[in-house]
C-alpha cells in the first residue's frame, strides 16, 4: 500500500529530476541518458502510462518513452516538432500543491497545482497524476497537466 508521505517524497525526487535536466543540457549526451533514466524510474512505460503534457497542442498525448522524452528535452531525435524542451527551461524551483491525495492499496491519485519557477518567469500548472506501487516503486500512470484556463477576451 502507498503511503501519502510516499507521494510527497517522489513528487520532490520528479521535481529535483526537471531541475536536472536544465542543469545538464549542454551536455547532450547525459542529458539523454539521464532523461532515458528518469523516464524508467518515476513513469510505467513498461506496461502503459496516459501522458498529457502541459504545453502541447499538436500532439498532445505522449503515451510511450520516446514522444515523452522529445516533450522534456526535445532535440536532433524529437518526435514532435512542436517540442522545444519544457525540462530545458532552466527551472530553479518547482512546487506541488496538492489539493488532495487518494488512495487505494497500490494506486495513488494526487492533484492540484505545481509551479515551476526560473529567472524570468512563473508558470503554474493544473495536474491529476496516478501512480502505481509496483513492488518497492512507486510509478506514474497518469500524467495530465495543463494551463489554467483564462477567460480573458
Amino acid at each position: 500500500m502507498i503511503i501519502k508521505e510516499e507521494i510527497t517524497e517522489i513528487q520532490k525526487k520528479w521535481a529535483d529530476g526537471i531541475i536536472k535536466m536544465g542543469v545538464i543540457q549542454n551536455d547532450r549526451e547525459s542529458l539523454e541518458s539521464f532523461t532515458s533514466d528518469f523516464l524508467d524510474k518515476f513513469y510505467n512505460f513498461n506496461e502503459k502510462v496516459l501522458f498529457k503534457p502541459t504545453k502541447t497542442s499538436e500532439k498532445q498525448f505522449r503515451n510511450d518513452k520516446d514522444s515523452a522524452m522529445s516533450y522534456f528535452i526535445a532535440g536532433k531525435n524529437k518526435k514532435c516538432h512542436e517540442d522545444n524542451g519544457f525540462a530545458l527551461s532552466k527551472w530553479n524551483e518547482i512546487s506541488f500543491e496538492n489539493v488532495d491525495v487518494l488512495i487505494y492499496d497500490e494506486y495513488a491519485f494526487a492533484m492540484g497545482n505545481y509551479n515551476f519557477k526560473n529567472k524570468s518567469s512563473t508558470i503554474k500548472v493544473e495536474y491529476s497524476f496516478i501512480y502505481k506501487k509496483i513492488g518497492q516503486d512507486i510509478k506514474i500512470v497518469l500524467h495530465h497537466s495543463s494551463i489554467p484556463f483564462s477567460n480573458k477576451n
